[in-house]
């Protein structure tokens, strides 16, 4: 944990501030790479993606504002970031994810009690996010990696994936 706080300046001190607040504004869950990291062995990541109720996303974006963070819209998200932290909040604002807090389950995230997408929402967010052809390389690949540890951990999940990423895993 201190390291990822140096690492990050000061990002598990911006993550707690940010559930507390998402605690405060409704349903939510983590989704992205530190839901994976629940669900196997970790891997370190700089960025913190979330789902929140869509109702509730503008109030939560505003509070984060009035805490000193600060907030861009995109086309399909809003991000948030702490002035001189490096860790990078996401809210998907993608329609398709407004299910996942009513799944999502209790875990602990960098010492902290987070809601967190249940295993099978992760891993087709993570199908979402591979799916897509306009991410650069980098997170494609991630996203990639995300799931092949997904699967290696529960088998069971290969089935949801596309024919080419079940052969490249069958072949090891």
């Amino acid at each position: 944990m201190e390291a990822y706080e140096l690492t990050t300046q000061g990002g598990s001190t911006d993550f707690a501030r940010l559930i507390d607040a998402c605690e405060a504004f409704g349903p939510y869950c983590l989704i992205g790479g530190l839901a994976v990291n629940c669900y196997v062995e970790p891997v370190y990541t700089l960025d913190a993606d979330l789902v929140v109720i869509a109702a509730s996303l503008p109030e939560l974006t505003a509070h984060l504002e009035s805490q000193g963070f600060k907030t861009e819209a995109h086309e399909h998200s809003v991000n948030a970031q702490a002035p001189g932290g490096k860790l990078r909040i996401q809210f998907t604002t993608d329609e398709r994810y407004q299910a996942f807090p009513a799944r999502s389950t209790d875990a602990n995230v960098l010492g902290i009690r987070v809601r967190v997408a249940s295993r099978e929402d992760v891993t087709q967010g993570k199908l979402w996010a591979y799916g897509d052809p306009h991410p650069r390389l980098s997170k494609r690949k991630k996203n990639k990696l995300d799931l092949i540890r997904l699967a290696e951990a529960y088998p069971e999940l290969k089935s949801l994936y596309p024919s080419e990423l079940r052969e490249q895993l069958d072949r090891g």
